[in-house]
């Protein structure tokens, strides 16, 4: 009988461990690499379209939801009653009243758990809503909004444990497009993008907020989030600033390298965005006014540039390499795949630089200024969600790109400003739970991706 039950619970715990879903905690994932690890995802869409789980109603916003432990977060705004967003999204003069929130809403129907608000007046461009995702790990709950103000609350009640006000605690401005750096948690350490002389990267203690350490200046803070990689059995903070590349301890905030790469010395120019990527000892850099920079790295030296491929301008006919705006590329084995600053999916050799194809399909289907799509790996395939709030399931090769399945699960609400002048979906959506989780500026959306 105690065998027969022994191997009951074992049983069990098996189906638990298969059936066990995942998290995404954070700006990219559980491991801030843009990779969904979930099984018993589906092969191809059903004919009869996707399964919507739940739509709650949200404000407006750009900063992608965080999903832990059977609860959805996210960070929305709403303006003051007749306030009104500049017609002109590049419009960073005008002072716009409101609130930035946070939410907690139950991951099985999306209803909210909790809601803390503060009032927030913005005077930026794009001027609609926070931009980071927030970032949940032991039992906290970190987010910064569009003006500076970075919050650390209690996850399951929504109490403030700490907050600061980067602005004005360290004698800065908002970036000319809000805070974007989406904060990275390494130890006890929150590290931040904040600017200032001195502290374009300031790491705080998780639990108090205490600063540890803070380095680096330039003339506009940036918008790349900072990022933890292993070079040359070295773990090595990477920091992109509109001046140069940086390369610190993580524990010290020690610069170890600077690799100039931004040529324009311009408020708002230096769009330095695009998550940098690793691959074994190569470090890729996606820029649009600079284009792709891929540089060999040398453990704590200062690495060799491979090659830069910078174009004679933006436009497409001007350009081989990548100039994104946004998106975080994807390396797989010896090839670049991203999208590119008017919406063509590129694959570019990862040696070389040399384009090998391009395509609009998966993004608008024509040239389009600033077009989108975010891209997300899972397994032999990648989830793809572009601007017009499709859902792309898809394959990339050298090759070419072969689309699998497509289904619009989001309308895009967000004005652009002229000469784009169009709907954007711009927020990069949470897979978890065998779900994808997606916002726009009205609701956000759980839809079943399950077998």
């Amino acid at each position: 009988m105690i065998a027969r039950w022994t191997y009951a619970l074992l049983a069990l715990a098996l189906i638990g461990s298969l059936t066990h879903a995942d998290d995404w905690p954070q700006w990219l994932g559980p491991k801030r690499d843009g990779v969904w690890r979930e099984t018993g995802i589906l092969a191809k869409f059903p004919q009869g379209g996707l399964k919507v789980r739940w739509r709650t109603p949200i404000g407006e916003g750009y900063s992608g939801p965080a999903v832990v432990n059977g609860k959805v977060y996210v960070t929305d705004r709403v303006r003051a009653k007749g306030a009104k967003n500049p017609d002109n999204s590049f419009d960073s003069k005008t002072r716009v009243a409101g609130v930035e929130r946070v939410l907690c809403l139950n991951e099985p129907d999306g209803k909210v758990i909790w809601k803390k608000e503060y009032p927030r007046t913005y005077q930026i461009s794009y001027a609609s809503g926070p931009r980071t995702t927030p970032l949940v790990a032991g039992g906290k709950v970190y987010t910064l909004g569009a003006m500076g103000d970075l919050y650390c609350f209690d996850a399951n009640t929504g109490k403030i444990l700490w907050s600061k006000d980067l602005v004005k605690e360290y004698k800065t401005l908002a970036p000319k497009w809000g805070f974007s750096g989406h904060p990275l948690l390494d130890g006890d350490r929150l590290i931040c993008l904040v600017g200032g002389e001195g502290s374009v990267a300031v790491a705080f203690n998780k639990d108090t907020g205490a600063e540890i350490w803070k380095a680096l200046s330039s003339f506009e803070t940036g918008y790349a989030p900072p990022m933890i990689y292993e070079i040359g059995g070295k773990r090595q903070l990477i920091l992109w600033h509109p001046e140069s590349i940086n390369s610190l301890d993580p524990e010290t905030g020690k610069v170890h390298w600077s690799q100039r790469y931004n040529r324009k010395k311009q408020l708002g120019a230096g769009m330095s965005i695009p998550t940098p990527r690793l691959d074994g000892d190569l470090l890729f850099f996606t820029c649009f006014y600079d284009g792709s920079l891929m540089l060999k790295t040398k453990g704590l030296a200062k690495p060799s540039v491979l090659w830069q491929k910078a174009g004679r301008s933006v436009m497409p006919e001007d350009t081989d390499g990548l100039h994104s705006v946004m998106v975080t590329p994807v390396i797989k084995n010896g090839y670049i795949y991203g999208v590119d600053s008017y919406g063509e999916l590129r694959c570019l050799k990862e040696s070389t630089g040399e384009r090998i194809w391009s395509t609009h399909k998966p993004v608008t289907g024509e040239s389009t200024r600033w077009g989108n799509a975010f891209i997300v790996e899972q397994g032999n395939r990648y989830f793809l969600l572009n601007e017009l709030g499709d859902l792309i399931l898809a394959r990339f090769s050298p090759k070419g790109y072969e689309e699998i399945s497509r289904a619009n699960i989001i309308a895009p609400t967000n004005g652009m400003a002229p000469p784009a002048g169009r709907l954007v979906l711009w927020s990069h959506p949470a897979f978890a739970n065998r779900s994808v989780y997606a916002r726009n500026d009205r609701e956000i959306v759980c839809v079943s991706l399950a077998q």
